[in-house]
């Protein structure tokens, strides 16, 4: 993005500036407040109610490619590598749910350091995925540092990017 005052529904904010001008034009992607994006005020501790597995759900690995995909768009501010490859994705979990038909999803992430200052940024990119893709109901994340991330967790392709290999 060039402009934040320009910046579109289906943009992927990469800053914290970019992020801010998509909460205060899209608000929580329904009614256009300014609830933040995931719809949660503290977003380490709470999860969003709405996104259980319900019983009987079955897994839905086609959800998962997706989101994956998805994932591999939220760069880390500060690296020149996506949180997938750098390897903060430790599990994705998706589920279609047998009453609404629609699908949901449990990701659970690291960051690079406990402190990273772009944290808050990093989490409610993942948080907004479903607001950018049809047929996910929700995403819940579950930010975790155990076990605490280390470059052995990165993919070749981060490495390589990174000039370590």
């Amino acid at each position: 993005m060039k402009d934040p005052n320009d910046i579109q529904f289906d943009d992927i904010p990469s800053n914290a500036e970019e992020m801010a001008a998509w909460e205060r034009k899209f608000g929580n992607g329904a009614g256009g407040d300014n609830t933040p994006v995931g719809g949660v005020d503290n977003r380490f501790e709470q999860t969003e109610e709405q996104c259980f597995k319900p019983e009987g759900a079955e897994m839905d690995e086609a959800m998962k490619e997706k989101v994956i995909e998805q994932l591999k768009t939220i760069y880390d501010p500060e690296l020149p590598v996506d949180i997938y490859n750098l390897g903060l994705v430790y599990d994705i979990d998706c589920w279609k749910n047998p009453a609404s038909g629609l699908d949901g999803c449990k990701v659970v992430m690291t960051l690079t350091s406990a402190t990273c200052s772009m944290s808050e940024v990093i989490v409610d990119l993942v948080r907004s995925i479903p607001k950018r893709m049809e047929g996910l109901q929700c995403l819940d994340v579950e930010l975790v540092f155990d076990p605490p991330w280390s470059q052995e967790k990165m993919s070749d392709e981060a490495k390589l990017a990174m000039g370590m290999l």
